[in-house]
């Protein structure tokens, strides 16, 4: 009996030992991240996840689905250790994904005398010097809304990455004391995403609230803009006030200070563009004024570019299943649109989306085979697309569900599709998500025809599709940096 127990706690002393180990290496892999980031502007993901603002149990959960969900096993000391190699390499300012790296490394280890050699090889391209050079690009936002504050923090969080975008100036109706003490606490604290985690400090004297260290000036447009005077240069403006959809009213925007408009709404006469899907078909030299879409358009975007792909899609039907919005009313009153006038936030409200019509913009070949409608509901924020499609090539639910996994591990649309395979998965779960399409694999249905399937796709229709303007304004700007991913 005692030979028993001295077993069982030997075991239980091992794995202790061993997840402190793991722990241990965790924290020093969390501290070599972030010297990376702020020392040397190159951010590291693992398998294409986020490592900013991280904590030791995310970094060992990211291991686990690793091994579990990508399917390539990685240790966490391996990982870290891998991290400490690049900590010491001159490298330029990039995105490097650690998951992939330590994964090629373990297959691959017996090819390479060490380490150095093997990440030398693999990250030649990023090695300085290079002639990758990139000046930041001056930002105003123009509107301070959900989009607009959610584009600040994001904006303001990526600083630290090399200065891709530099917020320098928010343009609102009107500006003083009240207003701007007002807009600051809006952009701290968020009923939906939480407390903004940043430093805040407000300068009445100037118009301008400085956030963890960077000044943003607030303008009014009932005022003369004049962005010489707080040094604005080819500055890329970002319109959230869905006021101006027109491109000849967008165009009001440019002149010897901004040089490009992206307007976060559908608009007219103008590239619509989803980013990772369609933005390689335009010249973003001679264009100036971009749609970035819709967020609906931005999530059903990608997995219907997939799916097409491989199994052509000969009609479908696209059911939104929608967050309320501003547009709304609180409690039941006026709207100049059918049912939208009553509360939004006790009813579902049956109502039209241009979904349908705007993916023929991204995707010409699907013009005519996709019918869509919304119902609106009463949640702040998160939202679903039920997709019934016919396809051409037989699949079976097995298929599909592998088809968009790999598209969520590798390829053009590794940032915008994500791969859920938990069962539990409902809309609170998705808020915060980065990826702009939740592909929920749980829920898919293929007929037993195999020419019928019904995807399910979740979208934060506020962050998601905030990160899918910010990727587009990037690209627009040519501050995009170099990856290995």
């Amino acid at each position: 009996m005692s030979t028993k127990k001295n077993n069982q706690k030997e075991i239980y002393t091992k794995q202790l030992e061993k997840y402190i180990h793991q722990e241990q290496a965790a924290v020093s892999l969390i501290n070599y991240s972030g010297k990376l980031l702020y020392e040397k502007g190159v951010e590291l993901v693992l398998f294409r996840r986020h490592l900013i603002d991280t904590t030791i149990t995310k970094i060992l959960r990211l291991h686990h689905y690793a091994k579990n969900f990508v399917k390539k096993p990685i240790n966490v000391v391996e990982t870290n250790k891998i991290v400490k190699n690049l900590y010491d390499m001159d490298l330029c300012p990039s995105k490097i994904d650690i998951g992939k790296l330590t994964f090629e490394w373990i297959e691959e280890k017996s090819k390479h005398k060490n380490r150095s050699v093997f990440l030398s090889k693999k990250l030649n391209f990023l090695i300085k010097p290079t002639k990758h050079e990139m000046k930041p690009k001056d930002v105003i936002l123009f509107g301070f809304g959900r989009i607009g504050r959610l584009c600040t923090r994001e904006l303001i969080k990526q600083a630290g990455k090399g200065q891709q975008l530099r917020l320098r100036a928010v343009v609102v109706r009107s500006v003083d004391e009240k207003s701007l003490k007002k807009r600051a606490s809006l952009l701290l604290q968020d009923s939906v995403h939480g407390r903004f985690s940043g430093s805040l400090e407000i300068d009445n004297k100037r118009n301008s609230i400085i956030v963890n260290g960077q000044n943003i000036v607030f303008l009014s447009s009932e005022e003369k803009i004049e962005y010489k005077k707080i040094g604005i240069k080819n500055a890329l403006l970002i319109d959230s006030t869905g006021i101006y959809k027109e491109k000849k009213q967008l165009k009001k925007h440019l002149n010897k200070y901004v040089k490009k408009v992206i307007l976060t709404a559908p608009g007219n006469s103008m590239p619509n563009i989803v980013y990772g899907v369609n933005h390689k078909q335009f010249d973003f030299e001679k264009e100036n004024i971009f749609s970035a879409a819709s967020c609906t358009t931005n999530a059903i975007a990608p997995i219907l570019y997939v799916i097409n792909k491989s199994k052509k899609i000969v009609k479908g039907h696209i059911e939104t299943i929608h967050a309320y919005t501003n547009d709304q009313n609180l409690l039941d009153n006026m709207h100049g649109k059918n049912r939208r006038g009553r509360s939004a936030a006790i009813n579902m409200v049956i109502t039209s989306t241009g979904a349908g019509k705007a993916i023929s913009k991204i995707m010409p070949h699907l013009d005519g085979k996709l019918t869509a409608n919304a119902i609106r509901v009463p949640t702040p924020n998160g939202s679903l697309a039920v997709m019934s499609l016919d396809i051409k090539n037989k699949t079976s639910l097995e298929e599909i569900n592998e088809i968009l996994r790999k598209s969520s591990l590798s390829g053009e649309l590794v940032n915008q599709i994500k791969y859920s395979i938990n069962e539990e998965l409902v809309s609170n779960d998705i808020i915060g998500t980065t990826g702009c399409s939740i592909f929920d694999s749980k829920a898919t249905i293929v007929s037993k025809s195999g020419k019928n399937i019904i995807l399910y796709v979740w979208y934060d229709n506020e962050f998601g599709y905030t990160k899918q303007v910010i990727r587009l304004a990037k690209y627009i700007s040519g501050v995009r940096r170099l990856h290995y991913y």
